[in-house]
């Protein structure tokens, strides 16, 4: 005997679309009011921003109203061996400079030349001020030296490697290196130009044997003042000064010789320094204290 049928399938029902329903929130007065008043802001028919007294309004244009500093344009850089070659200094030098003056930079008698500028500002002994005319800014020591009769020595004058005479009548002075102390810059003047004469009364002894800074002379002052050395070139002297006794000098005038530029032994310092006006001689002579002006 067979097994009974399957019942037959439910009959065929269509899908219909589910729809949910949800509890919408009907808006409050105030939200209608400002609902109102955005669409009046968004589309109006005629400017209303005039008409709303909480809404600020700022000009398109804020340079109109405001002040808008910029950087200032007054600084000044300054040069120190920014010029690969006395040429370039010479460039850089003549639009700033009187021509007049330029011009005569190592042609009149006592001036030095740019390639004894350049030289300065390649051993750090000074800075150029970017500016019309430029300003030379120098480090310099004096040293009043004195003797038992209370004289100081001055330099009366220098003789320079053209032949020609450089009126001096101010104690011994000496530009400064970079990072050198007053002190070390007191024995190294000593030494250039005076150790030619010293050394025939103490031989090879060190600088500071012979040598003695007066305690508490040291002193610091800023003058700004036309270079003779390079006419037309404003210089800014930072000037520092001491006293000191040196012994073995001669009691009466005397003169001294100095291989400015000697230690020059990079090849291209040396070609410069060979074009360079130097100072060969040093005449020198003690006077009272009284009768000269620091």
């Amino acid at each position: 005997m067979s097994p009974p049928l399957p019942p037959p399938p439910p009959p065929f029902q269509p899908i219909t679309n589910w729809h949910i329903t949800t509890t919408l929130k009907l808006p409050t007065l105030p939200e209608l009011f400002f609902t109102a008043l955005s669409l009046c802001v968004l589309f109006p028919s005629k400017p209303v921003f005039s008409k709303l007294p909480f809404l600020i309004s700022f000009p398109l244009n804020p340079r109109r109203f405001f002040k808008i500093p910029s950087m200032s344009r007054t600084h000044k850089t300054q040069h120190s061996n920014s010029f690969n070659t006395p040429q370039s200094l010479s460039e850089w030098l003549k639009p700033r400079l009187p021509s007049d003056s330029f011009a005569s930079w190592g042609v009149k008698p006592g001036t030095k030349n740019v390639h004894n500028l350049w030289l300065e500002l390649a051993e750090g002994e000074t800075f150029l001020a970017d500016s019309t005319p430029p300003i030379r800014t120098v480090q310099v020591l004096t040293v009043r030296i004195i003797d038992q009769l209370n004289r100081v020595l001055i330099e009366t004058r220098q003789e320079l490697s053209d032949g020609s005479l450089r009126d001096r009548y101010r104690p011994l002075s000496e530009k400064m290196k970079p990072n050198e102390t007053p002190e070390s810059a007191v024995y190294r003047a000593v030494r250039e130009e005076l150790g030619s004469i010293i050394k025939e009364s103490v031989g090879d002894l060190e600088t500071q044997s012979f040598v003695r800074i007066v305690p508490g002379s040291y002193r610091q002052k800023v003058e700004e003042r036309n270079s003779a050395s390079y006419p037309g070139l404003p210089a800014c002297y930072v000037l520092h000064s001491v006293d000191a006794v040196v012994e073995g000098l001669p009691e009466g005038e005397f003169c001294t010789e100095e291989k400015e530029y000697g230690d020059c032994e990079e090849t291209r310092m040396r070609v410069v320094a060979d074009e360079a006006v130097s100072v060969k001689k040093h005449y020198w002579e003690w006077v009272s204290a009284d009768s000269i002006k620091y």
